[in-house]
């Protein structure tokens, strides 16, 4: 018995020992050359200047070189990992195809390959930056990628597309100039942290995405900042959307997420819009600059809102709804910059409540036409009324305990 076991470790010990540097030219198939005649271990250097491509690893080895490019023909993708544990890190790679239904790449990793790294390369020019298609545990850090800039934006394909891949960390990329910086579908259990998005249509986009950790990343100038969709148990923190032009944070059926110490600031339409979710905390974000600060619809229900600075919006908030809705929790609200109030107690709350909404305001958002009729008398008696009589309000938001300062609230209140 103690034969075979004495065997196998001998064999794995001399597959260790064989494994070594091996430079490769930059020169017509000497790449490929390399790849099969590598054994598994081994560490490829390449030479500076361009390597052929597309290329396929079909062995757990490391990739990588200085000054070094892996150029795709135009089609297809330029390299395609189909093996364990193989890391491609510090290259250059570009020239993938157009094709999206083929998922044109820079680096595709293959369904169910394990571990496989994607570290500290500059992925140019193609049509999807890196398609982790399936791959398991992977990383994908501190690259540069940056898309196609001879297509339309709906002919473009995302920085990082990702499709079930449990374990995966995507950290400290650079995105740019891409449909999504990075998108994913129907894929759970990820980190997504300390990102650079920017010149892209969203920034971040999940669709059935459970139990993803998205912090610290970065989105500035794109149509839309950080986008869930259909999605459960996501933690978002300490992310910053600045100068995006439609939505800050947008949320389409998501339950029991998290959103804490993210900032908009000088959003475009909506800091944050929200729609059929239920049972999320939202606290300490600073969403300031849109047009609406906070836009509520859709039936949701069963959501924590307080301890947020909704600052300088020209609509602090848009509820279309009958229901009541209390953002406050155990004595604390939120700051709201129009709110005037006192605070004859000294306890850091206003005396009186903020309700930014009125019957009017809803008969504006649900019949645009009903403007021309603003100045009427009758609608200024409406508005006095329930001004002075909340009663007679059909239904809205109420912050029963409003916060006369915005600590806490933001990026301030995050460990830089």
């Amino acid at each position: 018995m103690r034969f075979p076991v004495l065997l196998g470790a001998f064999l794995l010990l001399a597959g260790g020992l064989a494994a070594a540097e091996r430079g490769v030219p930059a020169e017509p198939g000497a790449l490929a050359r390399a790849l099969a005649g590598a054994s598994p271990g081994d560490v490829l250097l390449l030479a500076p200047g361009d390597h052929p491509g597309p290329v396929i690893i079909d062995k757990p080895l490391v990739l990588t070189g200085q000054g070094a490019r892996v150029v795709g023909h135009g089609v297809g993708t330029v390299i395609r990992i189909e093996a364990d544990d193989v890391r491609i890190e510090r290259l250059e790679i570009t020239g993938s195809g157009r094709r999206l239904d083929e998922l044109d790449s820079g680096i595709a990793i293959g369904k169910g390959r394990r571990r496989a790294e994607v570290i500290g390369n500059r992925i140019v020019g193609n049509l999807i930056g890196v398609d982790v298609q399936g791959g398991l545990d992977a990383t994908v850090r501190g690259n540069t990628i940056i898309g196609r800039d001879d297509l339309r934006r709906p002919e473009m394909g995302p920085g990082i597309y990702v499709w079930n891949a449990p374990g995966l960390l995507v950290e400290g990329n650079d995105i740019s100039r891409g449909r999504d910086g990075v998108f994913i579908t129907t894929s759970s259990h990820a980190t997504y942290r300390g990102n650079r998005f920017a010149d892209l249509r969203f920034a971040f986009h999940s669709m059935y995405a459970n139990d993803i950790e998205v912090a610290g990343n970065i989105s500035r100038g794109n149509h839309m900042g950080f986008a869930f969709m259909y999605s459960n148990d996501v933690r978002a923190s300490g992310n910053l959307s600045e100068g995006d032009t439609t939505h800050g944070f947008f949320m389409n059926f998501v339950n029991r997420a998290a959103l804490d110490h993210n900032e908009v600031r000088e959003g475009g339409e909506k800091c944050l819009f929200v729609y059929n979710s239920n049972r999320n905390t939202i606290r300490f974000n600073r969403l300031s600059g849109c047009e609406i600060g906070i836009h509520f619809t859709g039936g949701s229900m069963d959501n924590v809102v307080s301890d947020n600075a909704v600052e300088d919006n020209r609509t602090q908030v848009k509820y279309v709804g009958a229901r009541w809705l209390e953002w406050s929790e155990k004595g604390r609200g939120n700051y709201w910059s129009d709110h005037v109030a006192f605070d004859i107690d000294g306890d850091g709350r206003a005396d009186s409540p903020y309700r930014p909404n009125d019957a009017i305001d809803q008969v504006m958002w649900t019949q645009p036409m009903a403007k021309l009729l603003m100045g009427a008398p009758a609608m200024q008696l409406v508005r006095w009324s329930q001004s002075r009589f909340p009663g007679l309000l059909p239904g809205g938001v109420t912050d029963s305990a409003p916060l006369l300062t915005p600590a806490g609230a933001g990026l301030a209140g995050v460990s830089q």
